[in-house]
């Protein structure tokens, strides 16, 4: 027993000088970084030396050798999803609300005969996750062997990660961040990489907007985080592509979990006031995604064709209503039958004039106001978008609240806060 405690001793004082080394700029040994994450998931390293980790990680970055080291240790201090042969996945750097693709994008993939098991977060920035939305519609807390029945039975899945135990380090990390707010960029690919790995992926698409709210702020920095995504998918033998674009403003028109929900629900069942912006964007992901399937597939489509016709046929509704019922959920919900419960109230324009500015941060800031991600029904549903001309005491956006007290509180937030900039 007493040697038992000295090496566990061994371990904590060798991740302690791997967190000194690593806070005077020093290089890390694949041992040093597998030995710290383990620490880490285990929960053998306080909370104050693994903020010191964090810091250190966020001051003086990783080498290319240093990122692969973490991703691999990430990875292998935690669980994993074995599947066979082409596994697709997508990834958004985000930052954006209400541009929920990835519940059009998965069932549009599955549709098109490949395995795409998504592993999705909660939020943590935003007034909701993909998790928290696609919860809205099932269940998404599931074990390691039901994840791998799901995608094996219906070729796809939109679950949390955190009952999986995949890459649990990470989500330690997270939770350490969150209250600092910064995630070094590095982080984010070491974080999004490893949980890709975990769950087999050989094909990646990643999603990396780029704008004055986004995450990542400029055009240079995006291309550089590109580069390292690609850097560390060649290590891992796995094919990716990414696609920058610059965003603006949100590309549907519901921020918040069941207003979201609705949004994608609009989408797929191709309902004629549906937001064409959020399903170009799907349509864009979806389609390059699947070309680099189809090539290694050695079958001869054209991906973006093929997404189209699977969308517009209702074949990624049927797909959709498929991986819901594999979840738990009622497959009998459509656009007509989902109702967004509470109270709302719709607010309106002071000036006439157009809308010029949409701030992301104040949207996002309000929507958790209302009670979003929590209250599942909460959340800020956009009537107006960039450019749009309004009227005096028009209708600009609709607040929706379980409790009428939070869209009081919502509407007094809004004289600091403003969401809309009209000129």
């Amino acid at each position: 027993m007493h040697h038992l405690m000295n090496d566990d001793k061994a371990h904590e004082v060798a991740a302690v000088k791997s967190i000194q080394k690593k806070l005077l700029g020093k290089r890390l040994s694949y041992r040093e970084i597998y030995n710290l994450m383990d620490e880490i998931c285990r929960h053998k390293l306080s909370d104050i030396l693994t903020t010191y980790f964090v810091a250190s990680s966020f001051t003086k970055g990783f080498s290319p050798d240093e990122l692969y080291y973490f991703t691999k240790a990430m990875v292998e201090t935690g669980n994993k999803l074995n599947f066979k042969g082409i596994v697709a996945d997508k990834h958004s750097t985000g930052g954006v609300a209400g541009t929920r693709t990835t519940l059009i994008i998965v069932p549009i993939i599955a549709a098109a005969g490949f395995k795409i098991p998504k592993i999705s977060s909660r939020a943590i920035t935003t007034p909701a996750g993909t998790a928290d939305v696609m919860e809205v519609l099932a269940k998404v807390e599931f074990t390691v062997p039901q994840v791998e029945k799901i995608v094996n039975e219906v070729g796809g899945c939109i679950v949390w990660n955190g009952k999986l135990g995949i890459a649990p380090a990470d989500d330690i990390l997270i939770r350490i961040e969150e209250p600092l707010s910064f995630e070094a960029f590095d982080k984010i690919i070491v974080s999004v990489m490893a949980k890709k790995v975990a769950a087999s992926t050989t094909h990646l698409i990643i999603d990396l907007p780029v704008g004055k709210t986004m995450k990542i702020r400029h055009y240079s920095d995006a291309e550089k985080i590109a580069q390292k995504f690609k850097d560390i998918a060649e290590k891992f033998h796995m094919k990716i592509v990414v696609d920058i674009n610059e965003t603006l403003e949100p590309a549907a028109y519901g921020v918040g979990p069941a207003l979201e929900a609705q949004d994608a629900l609009n989408v797929l069942e191709q309902k004629k006031g549906r937001s064409l912006a959020l399903e170009a964007k799907a349509l864009k992901l979806s389609g390059k995604l699947l070309n680099i399937c189809f090539k290694d597939a050695k079958i001869n489509k054209n991906g973006e064709d093929e997404v189209k016709r699977i969308l517009a046929s209702g074949e990624a509704m049927k797909k959709f209503r498929q991986i819901i019922k594999a979840q738990g959920g009622n497959d009998q919900i459509g656009v007509d039958n989902f109702k967004i419960k509470g109270h709302h109230k719709d607010i309106k324009a002071e000036k006439s004039g157009t809308i010029k500015d949409i701030d992301n941060y104040n949207l996002n800031s309000i929507t958790k106001i209302l009670g979003a991600p929590h209250d599942k029904y909460a959340g800020i549903y956009l009537l107006k978008k960039l450019d749009e001309k309004v009227t005096k005491n028009e209708s600009l956006f609709t607040f929706y609240a379980t409790d009428t007290y939070k869209i009081k509180e919502a509407e007094i937030t809004l004289n600091n806060f403003p969401i809309y900039k009209i000129e």
